[in-house]
């Protein structure tokens, strides 16, 4: 598992294939801002409840794992095509050239987002433990979806 603290600017971070430039500037519809996921040709960027540093995991999986969502406060799914061999993660604001990177097999992902602790931010919106978990493994394309929706 691979452990990061991003500096999510403007509520979201990225992953996305070293391989793309990673542009998700049109891929920010009301409805992707709603499933907080929005999603791009080689990039997966994900909305978060804060603008500051966000602790996130990832897991490369070789499988599907069970669907688990009990702990979670919104899960989302969707799609990434990797043509490199490295992943990039990364706020959207980072410069990428010193972003993490996280080694991959080229092919079709699927990316699930587990989304958690988003209602414990204090009232200035600064602190919280929101955490933020992805699973990726090897399959074919699909629409983005909601797993679970967040309660208003």
């Amino acid at each position: 598992m691979h452990r990061y603290e991003l500096f999510a600017d403007y509520f979201q971070f990225y992953l996305q294939d070293e391989a793309t430039d990673g542009d998700l500037s049109d891929a920010w519809t009301d409805e992707a801002v709603a499933r907080m996921l929005a999603v791009g040709d080689g990039a997966v960027g994900v909305g978060t409840a804060r603008n500051m540093d966000v602790p996130v995991t990832v897991e490369l999986l070789d499988a599907e794992p069970a669907l688990d969502l009990a702990d979670w406060d919104h899960a989302t799914e969707c799609s990434l095509q990797v043509r490199g061999d490295k992943l990039v993660i990364a706020g959207c604001t980072d410069y990428l050239p010193d972003a993490a990177r996280i080694p991959i097999a080229p092919g079709s992902y699927r990316v699930r987002v587990y989304y958690g602790g988003l209602d414990t931010l204090s009232e200035d919106g600064l602190e919280g433990d929101d955490r933020y978990h992805l699973r990726l493994w090897p399959a074919a394309p699909i629409a983005p979806q909601v797993l679970k929706q967040r309660a208003p």
